[in-house]
């Protein structure tokens, strides 16, 4: 489709998450069930590839989880990227909108390597703020390689990051590219839901946003994203 923003060139954020939540409830009704929330555009890199100035946030639903040792169906997407994650995976409920960087160690059970495909409705990816938020902030699926490690035992801002695309490097970072420490995008994502009626919840998985920028994904590509100190995680396509 053409961009919501060139057909309603007055909406907002609020309404963008509005018709998020529209379809997010609509998806529970039919029997999806919220796993956890995702943090989007939160690194500088991402926020000039796509021409916005603050991140976003998206839904995590059971079934958009995807598995290392089982190739997607690329033909299940329209324009599909990859992006490079630090996973946070919660022991226990966040506050809402005090939520602090302390709440966010002390409620996480332990970080994990993750890949997140992100995907858009939008022809060519020419989306602005409001057209990602509207479509779930482009969210559309997630992998965790099988590592744990609890925030006790490595510097959450001092993970280097490497893609390999097929072998080749595609893409290099570092987790404190997202918003300076991934820990303060969960946070933020922990205040700014609360607004909107969501809570984070003991069990989610939090994505708080990519390392690198997000890199195009072809039938029978193969990504492997390894992590200092963190493991790596891998996702193919067919």
């Amino acid at each position: 489709m053409t961009p919501l923003t060139a057909k309603y060139p007055d909406i907002d954020v609020v309404d963008a998450y509005e018709i998020q939540l529209i379809n997010i409830r609509q998806r529970i009704a039919e029997g999806a069930r919220v796993v956890g929330h995702k943090v989007g555009l939160s690194s500088e890199a991402m926020q000039k590839m796509m021409g916005v100035d603050e991140p976003d946030y998206g839904h995590l639903l059971a079934d958009m989880e995807v598995f290392e040792d089982k190739p997607v169906p690329a033909g299940r997407f329209l324009f599909p990227r990859v992006e490079v994650e630090v996973g946070f995976i919660l022991a226990d409920d966040l506050p809402g909108a005090g939520c602090t960087e302390d709440d966010v160690l002390a409620a996480t059970a332990a970080f994990a390597p993750a890949i997140e495909l992100i995907d858009t409705r939008i022809k060519d990816w020419k989306i602005a703020l409001c057209d990602t938020i509207a479509d779930n902030a482009s969210s559309a699926g997630y992998v965790l390689g099988k590592e744990r490690v609890s925030p006790k035992d490595i510097d959450i801002q001092a993970i280097p990051a490497v893609l390999t695309r097929n072998g080749e490097v595609v893409a290099e970072g570092r987790s404190d590219a997202v918003l300076g420490n991934p820990v303060t995008a969960v946070a933020w994502l922990a205040r700014k839901v609360e607004s909107f009626g969501v809570r984070l919840k003991a069990g989610d998985i939090v994505l708080p946003g990519s390392c690198t920028r997000a890199i195009d994904c072809h039938p029978g590509d193969e990504f492997v994203a390894d992590f200092a100190g963190l493991g790596s995680v891998r996702l193919s396509f067919e």
